[in-house]
């Protein structure tokens, strides 16, 4: 076979054969097939598409192109959740370790920041020590002994999603309902769940603007689950302003921590909650959405799922002192506060602008080789619907350098307005699909 005239196919609009799908993903993963060649034909798919059985196949070779995970000997339930991305979305860090508490086991396999939106793996790297990079063997025994893992893809488990999910955050192929569809369903699939959970997001600062095309993705990853044998649910929630307050990596982690310890924005726990019963449902240890809601928020008020998350934080190589003391967590030096020039109320707190602007800040790459900057990112002061007097804080800036400050200070401003009427906030969830 040959790479060029396959994306030449592809580009024109042609169809992919499952011999060909499973030859391009094996010579990428064995480096055969090179990036520019990958980048090219990944934006043909973003212009193109991918049929029903091209998706199937996309789907399987990712899936089999490493290792794949076998938790049968876990006894509990194994139920993870995934989310398309956002800003500002840290639900996995407490949700995973209150589900935990409850008796579910989580093999939580996430990823790192892709355009605006930011990555729970870079996140919990804010911690210093965690590791996320752990073998197969490394990651059963963790399961086993904890009920929880919070890791990335090792080199040798679903490799060509992992090399792949790295090229698309740079060459503007992100926004694609096959690639994201196969992306997660293929990592998911690798770690033999009984169930997934999944956060569909819609909004300026989803990958999916519209609800029309949140719900194919979400219809087209719970039909991925369904082929394969596994029970599927998304919610599509909102994010057309950031969730919570926090918007950066170590930030996020603070915020994070308060929800365990009965705190945090009211928006970032009513979600946690509701990924939760959803979990707890699924698994099997709770009979319904009330009792399900009442093991979590006993879960949190006793301290078991902070201690889940300290445990873990310690089994890969955290230093769990940052969680009793948050102040601990890397904080850039500077700060710059956006105050409201008027009076009113905020009718507008987009989360685009803002992601794109935490990138530039430092928080997020432009390219697969940057590094992230843990320390820098924003406090949201004001959401739509709040309102505001002249002179009130609307966004805390934390920063590093003045050239990136000045980078990001336009978007930020221009992320908030402030008008006359009243505002009413958007709706958390909008569908389920199941």
């Amino acid at each position: 076979m040959n790479v060029v005239e396959l994306i030449e196919h592809k580009r024109d609009g042609g169809k992919l054969s499952a011999d060909e799908v499973r030859w391009l993903i094996a010579g990428f993963t064995a480096d055969t097939v090179p990036d520019y060649q990958m980048a090219a034909l990944l934006m043909a798919i973003l212009l193109k598409g991918l049929d029903g059985e091209e998706l199937a196949s996309w789907t399987d070779a990712m899936l089999h192109s490493g290792d794949v995970l076998d938790f049968s000997h876990v006894a509990a339930p194994k139920v993870d959740k995934h989310s398309t991305g956002g800003v500002g979305d840290k639900v996995s860090i407490p949700l995973a370790p209150i589900v935990a508490a409850c008796g579910v086991a989580v093999p939580m396999m996430s990823g790192r920041g892709l355009g605006h939106t930011g990555g729970t793996l870079d996140k919990l790297e804010s911690i210093p020590g965690f590791r996320t990079a752990l073998d197969p063997a490394e990651f059963t025994r963790l399961l086993a002994r904890t009920g929880l893992v919070l890791a990335g893809q090792s080199d040798r488990l679903v490799p060509a999603d992992r090399r792949i999910y790295a090229l698309r955050d740079v060459t503007g192929t992100v926004p694609s309902i096959p690639l994201i569809a196969s992306s997660i369903m293929s990592k998911k699939l690798a770690e033999g769940l009984d169930a997934l959970v999944l956060d569909v997001k819609v909004g300026s600062g989803a990958f999916m603007k519209d609800i029309a095309r949140s719900r194919e993705l979400a219809r087209t990853m719970v039909g991925i689950g369904a082929s394969y044998g596994t029970p599927v649910s998304a919610l599509i929630t909102d994010m057309s302003q950031p969730l919570g307050a926090a918007v950066g990596n170590a930030n996020e982690i603070a915020e994070s921590v308060e929800v365990l310890r009965g705190g945090g924005p009211s928006d970032l726990v009513e979600i946690t909650y509701r990924f939760g019963v959803e979990m707890l449902l699924m698994a099997g240890v709770a009979g319904d959405r009330a009792a399900a809601r009442v093991q979590m928020q006993r879960a949190v008020s006793d301290g078991r799922a902070f201690a889940k998350l300290e445990e873990v934080v310690v089994a890969q190589g955290g230093d769990p002192a940052v969680l009793h003391d948050t102040s601990l967590l890397a904080s850039a030096p500077e700060e710059t506060v956006v105050t409201a020039a008027r009076g009113g109320v905020v009718t507008r707190c987009d989360a685009l602008d803002l992601g794109v602007a935490a990138v530039r800040l430092g928080a997020g790459r432009a390219t697969k080789e940057e590094q992230i900057d843990p320390g820098v990112g924003f406090t949201v002061c004001a959401k739509v619907g709040d309102e505001v007097a002249p002179g009130d804080p609307l966004v805390r800036i934390r920063w590093r350098e003045q050239r990136r400050l000045a980078e990001a200070m336009p978007l930020v401003e221009r992320a908030l307005v402030i008008g006359d009427g009243p505002a009413t906030p958007p709706p958390l969830v909008h569908e389920e699909v199941r």
